[in-house]
């Protein structure tokens, strides 16, 4: 097994690189830097190009072919790891090919997450994670300012990211598929006609989370054919977090879905 101690070194270049999303797009490369993280992406299938490790990590379990680790010590991995407290791993994985949007089309996702225009990778990561948790099957990333990969939405996601559930579209593309596949599309609107109570989701449904300052714009509204709210009961708060607002709603649909009526 090597052992890298130069911060000259290829590889630790290359880690440094892929730090930005223009190298993990040109290299078709991104990092994991949390163990859980990687186990959980290997269950999915994903594969490792290679995996820098410190002495002290317990390396049970892990099953890669010793040609695929190198040992750092703990200064040189605080230098390549994106956290400030870095674990005893960063893995270079490498990116599958995205699955086409045409297989939305097929009608077999009974619910999508469809986030619009999202600009916070810590948000979506939070709401991979609840639709995850909540059976949603699909979620639709639409004008997203950042790559699948980065690490705060790796981190947030908990791993759902890998589960091969992300679609990527324009707003043209993701229009034009949630009518050509007969979703009932409910939008989450701070002043929306209905309560999110009143809405039915048992059907065929997407559901439609706006940016996190100024919602969904006017294109993405007149799509909808719900405009739902969340009942606001105090006497500040006029709004949630993005990420709370959609584990809301998703689970909205959990509680219909499992008791068979509104």
């Amino acid at each position: 097994m090597e052992k890298i101690t130069s911060l000259q070194n290829p590889r630790v270049k290359q880690i440094r690189r892929l730090r930005e999303r223009k190298t993990r797009e040109a290299e078709q490369r991104f990092l994991i830097d949390y163990e859980r993280d990687l186990e959980r992406a290997l269950a999915q299938g994903f594969e490792v190009d290679y995996l820098f490790y410190c002495s002290d990590l317990d390396r049970e379990g892990m099953l890669l072919p010793e040609s695929l680790i190198f040992e750092v010590e703990r200064d040189l991995m605080e230098k390549v790891s994106y956290r400030e407290n870095p674990s005893s791993l960063v893995a270079v994985m490498k990116i599958p090919s995205p699955r086409p949007l045409s297989d939305l089309l097929s009608g077999e996702e009974s619910l999508l997450l469809c986030l619009v225009g999202l600009e916070k990778p810590g948000n979506v990561g939070a709401l991979l994670r609840s639709a995850d948790a909540a059976g949603f099957s699909a979620v639709l990333l639409v004008d997203s300012p950042f790559d699948l990969y980065n690490p705060n939405l790796i981190r947030a996601s908990t791993g759902a990211i890998f589960l091969g559930n992300v679609y990527q579209s324009t707003s043209p593309e993701a229009l034009q598929l949630l009518k050509a596949a007969r979703y009932q599309c409910v939008g989450a609107i701070v002043d929306g006609s209905v309560s999110l109570f009143e809405v039915d989701f048992r059907p065929h449904t997407a559901l439609i989370l706006g940016t996190e300052d100024i919602g969904l714009d006017e294109r993405w509204k007149a799509a909808c054919d719900v405009a739902a709210r969340i009942p606001m009961q105090g006497l500040i708060a006029d709004s949630l977090n993005v990420s709370v607002s959609g584990a809301l709603f998703m689970y909205e649909a959990v509680r219909q879905r499992l008791k068979g009526t509104l």
